[in-house]
């Protein structure tokens, strides 16, 4: 049997912000790797260096040093258009804020991944919707939807293309209880189905508790892993 590949490999990573004209180091030396189909939590206090390592992962930004590889591609080396396929292909991201198209509906929102890697598959989302609940919202607009129907859109709309890496950040923030279980139940379910790894940025103790690892990260740095 043929070892399993990791999706993210990160090795001696480090990242430097400029704020007020003084270099920050928001992360520094980070070591990591999740493998398909394993569930890890990152927490720590604002501040940290989590948004950083999720905006590293997705090619938002690129390593002063060290090693970020997604899928097989080293994302400090990687050519602008390779970047872009990679987020249209092979990662989703949940944001807290949701971040939906409010000019296009439901369905047109949980469409755009596929739309922009120029494939369709209307059955695709159509079963997603259903999934989600929402498929008698498909019609409507971001504006007429209720925060938990907005992020189960957003649930949908990153796992549509079935990318092998799914980032979180904070994806319950703005959810009461019931909605936020119901978007957590949601993303394990596809995860599951789909192999894909997940990295949720979580400040809540009870989240974290159900992924496979936590991760802990303060001042840039990782300090404990706990399986």
């Amino acid at each position: 049997m043929s070892a399993v590949l990791p999706i993210v490999v990160v090795r001696g990573v480090v990242k430097v912000h400029a704020k007020d004209k003084a270099p920050v180091v928001a992360v520094s030396g980070i070591d990591l790797t999740l493998n398909p189909g394993e569930s890890v939590a990152l927490v720590g206090p604002s501040g940290c260096g989590k948004s950083t390592l999720l905006n590293l992962l997705s090619g938002v930004d690129r390593p002063d040093e060290g090693e970020v590889r997604v899928g097989g591609l080293n994302l400090a080396r990687a050519k602008e258009h390779e970047l872009v396929d990679l987020r249209r292909r092979v990662v989703g991201v949940v944001f807290q804020q949701f971040h939906l198209v409010p000019h296009l509906t439901v369905a047109e929102n949980v469409a755009l991944p596929l739309s922009l890697a120029g494939r369709r598959d209307d059955a695709r989302v159509l079963a997603l919707l259903e999934r989600v609940g929402l498929v008698k919202r498909a019609g409507h607009y971001p504006g007429e939807l209720s925060g938990g129907e907005q992020q189960r859109t957003a649930v949908a709309r990153a796992l549509v293309h079935r990318p092998a890496l799914v980032l979180a950040d904070e994806p319950t923030g703005n959810l009461d209880s019931a909605a936020g279980a119901a978007v957590l139940d949601l993303l394990d379910e596809l995860r599951r189905e789909t192999n894909a790894a997940l990295l949720l940025v979580t400040h809540d103790a009870a989240i974290a508790a159900r992924a496979d690892r936590t991760v802990r990260m303060k001042d840039g740095r990782i300090v404990t892993m706990e399986p």
